[in-house]
């Protein structure tokens, strides 16, 4: 049965890169720790009591920054302005990450010169917009008697008129009753 309480929600930490939890003062449960001051200078490894003592007199945090070295490396710093500094560093690494999508263009043995054209147009400002392209060339019926002929042709003939903008990421391939053929923009 719930309480009349309200739910919390606990943030999720973020995906990719450093997690922003790192242990801080009493949470540190090591005897001993390699210290580093606020102004960079190495003060050796000393007892986690010294060296929270030292944090508290420069009216700082204690903050574990490598977990994994023997012994544990902290630095005196104010712990609240890292974790600022770093969420700033990763949302400015997220945006500077180019997202990469595959559009999809669909033809036919049968599709005729300006229909083919008007696609061949959506693939060139795919291309602009830096995406890749997948083209995709369905057979119905009795058609894929033609793959290897009419298929094959269509797929070239696309790939030529793209060159100037566009490189063949992945050869024209049959899969199942399609030929898919993946291209990429120039770089």
């Amino acid at each position: 049965m719930r309480s009349g309480g309200k739910r919390i929600k606990r943030k999720k930490s973020v995906k990719g890169g450093r997690d922003l939890k790192a242990r801080v003062n009493d949470q540190i449960r090591e005897k001993e720790v390699r210290v580093i001051s606020d102004d960079g200078e190495q003060l050796g490894v000393l007892p986690i009591e010294e060296a929270l003592r030292k944090a508290e007199e420069a009216g700082l945090d204690l903050v574990e920054v490598s977990a994994s070295a023997d012994p544990p490396v902290c630095r005196v710093m104010d712990y609240g302005k890292y974790r600022y500094e770093l969420s700033k560093k990763q949302a400015e690494a997220k945006k500077k990450q180019a997202v990469v999508e595959v559009k999809e263009i669909k033809l036919r043995p049968k599709t005729e010169k300006h229909d083919l054209d008007f696609k061949v147009r959506n693939i060139r400002k795919f291309i602009a917009q830096k995406n890749k392209v997948k083209v995709t060339l369905r057979f119905r019926g009795r058609e894929i008697v033609y793959a290897d002929s009419l298929g094959m042709e269509l797929l070239n003939q696309v790939a030529a008129v793209l060159e100037d903008v566009a490189v063949i990421a992945q050869p024209p391939t049959m899969e199942g009753r399609q030929m898919v053929m993946m291209v990429a923009p120039k770089s």
